[in-house]
């Protein structure tokens, strides 16, 4: 993957979301290869899945479940495909997605565009089930019952997933955020358990980073008190810390380099909110093998990247899993899962 910062400069004269279609066609005539070895100090149980690592790729780049098992290839622990919504759906109009190169960082207002879940399942359930793959569900954003929305993403999508992941924290769909109140977050969380069924994969939650301390402490209860299985820590973000490329006032989530710090606050806040007694998936800003090394000591027993994709290229994941190794011999650390919480 050496190649991909002499390819960038041509890559970012195309448009953002044409850029990113482009590859995943390319990867979907890719040949395929198995996943590079894992280190063993690196692996990770987490709701009863094993990890090979801790880096994952995070939704919203393999939406319709079209090359899982290639990113798995180029050394992800595990891919999370999706937004998957029962209907498909065209999301908001175009352009929605932008490039802030000076800041390293992506506005994105995608608004959950996908082929629906009838699509993705078909595809799923043609490969082979090997490497952990995580589908995220959403609900359509004309229905009129979004809690019935996602039991039915549940109830559909548990066949072919290894976990399952309950996204409420995009902030491209009118009003989803409203299901983090508590009440809310209760019922969606019941209808989707009650979905699964008793021997489903295991449920996440996706949350917001953009929350008060009052919500926080509220989710984080309705969470312990349902037994969610994991809780991703955080999607993009509304706020705009100063910014400086030409693209910096755009509507939409603003994700990269300027929510780390925002993000790394928040998992730190489910930690003490939570007890230590969920597992904490941190995302936002993670971009080199120190940046995931902070979120595991700081309460996250797995990460997952995005946007740093888009500025460091395809080689990441591996890299950020090589990297963390001479970090826990520094500490002295003899596997991953010791540092978590430290």
């Amino acid at each position: 993957m050496a190649f991909y910062p002499l390819l960038r400069p041509f890559i970012f004269r195309m448009d953002a979301e044409r850029a990113h279609l482009l590859s995943l066609s390319l990867l979907e005539k890719a040949p395929r290869s198995a996943p590079p070895p894992a280190d063993p100090r690196l692996a990770m149980r987490v709701a009863g899945l094993d990890f090979p690592t801790p880096v994952g790729l995070a939704a919203g780049y393999d939406k319709d479940a079209r090359v899982p098992d290639a990113l798995l290839g180029l050394g992800f622990g595990f891919v999370e495909v999706g937004t998957l919504t029962p209907r498909p759906q065209e999301g908001n109009p175009k352009p929605r997605l932008f490039r802030l190169v000076d800041d390293h960082a992506v506005i994105n207002r995608m608004g959950f565009n996908n082929g629906g879940q009838a699509v993705a399942f078909a595809r799923l359930s043609a490969r082979t089930r090997r490497g952990i793959v995580g589908v995220n569900v959403g609900a359509n954003k004309d229905s009129a019952d979004r809690i019935a929305d996602y039991a039915a993403g549940v109830r559909a999508m548990a066949p072919v997933a290894d976990y399952l992941t309950i996204n409420i924290s995009s902030p491209n769909t009118p009003g989803l955020r409203a299901l983090q109140e508590a009440a809310a977050l209760d019922a969606l969380l019941a209808a989707a358990i009650e979905a699964r069924g008793a021997k489903g994969p295991p449920i996440f939650l996706k949350v917001a980073p953009d929350l008060e301390p009052a919500d926080i402490d509220a989710i984080a209860k309705v969470v312990v008190d349902r037994r969610v299985d994991a809780l991703i820590v955080a999607n993009t973000t509304v706020s705009r810390p100063p910014l400086s490329s030409p693209h910096a006032g755009e509507s939409g989530g603003l994700s990269g380099e300027p929510l780390k710090l925002l993000a790394l606050q928040r998992l730190r806040d489910f930690r003490a909110a939570t007890g230590g007694l969920v597992p904490l998936i941190a995302a936002g800003g993670i971009a080199s093998a120190e940046d995931a090394y902070a979120r595991i000591r700081a309460g996250a027993s797995l990460v997952q990247l995005y946007s740093a994709l888009v500025y460091e290229g395809p080689g990441l994941a591996a890299r950020i899993a090589k990297g963390m190794v001479p970090l826990l011999a520094r500490d002295g650390f003899a596997r991953l899962a010791d540092a978590v919480g430290v």
